[in-house]
């Protein structure tokens, strides 16, 4: 077993600044690669405070402002421009930050990222829906409209 401290969020596992233990392979072969997770040594507690500090930072301040943040991109009517064939299909994939641009251009909050979730490879125009985590207890849903463009 690794011991790890986590620099970004990992879904099932933990947030930022979290000391997991995780199998060796998943350590060496998925988490240090793509830079989601340093290992731990006994210096990296004042790393551990510096993520948690940032992850306070960029956290929305309480969950009555992520529960309005949620109701308020309910109502939003987001659309995803993306190139497409004929048929309908999308030439590449829309990924989360596509959605995240869209969200800000149809007049929403800025989102992160990372903390979007969407149902799959989006590989053909449609509508979808993508679920965000705005809070430690909120989640939202962001309704979109994949159109060729």
């Amino acid at each position: 077993m690794a011991k790890l401290i986590l620099t970004h969020e990992v879904t099932g596992l933990g947030e930022a600044g979290d000391v997991v233990e995780v199998k060796d392979g998943y350590a060496r072969n998925y988490l240090l690669p793509r830079k989601l997770a340093t290992p731990w040594t006994k210096g990296g507690e004042r790393q551990v405070d510096e993520i948690r500090q940032a992850r306070r930072a960029r956290a929305l301040a309480t969950a009555e402002d992520a529960e309005a943040a949620a109701a308020h991109l309910a109502e939003l009517s987001v659309r995803v421009v993306a190139k497409a064939g004929s048929t309908g299909r999308l030439f590449g994939t829309v990924t989360t930050a596509d959605v995240a641009a869209a969200v800000v251009a149809a007049g929403g909050p800025k989102l992160d990222r990372r903390k979007i979730e969407l149902p799959g490879h989006i590989k053909a125009v449609g509508d979808y829906q993508a679920r965000v985590r705005l809070h430690d207890a909120v989640q939202a849903r962001i309704p979109f409209t994949v159109s060729a463009g």
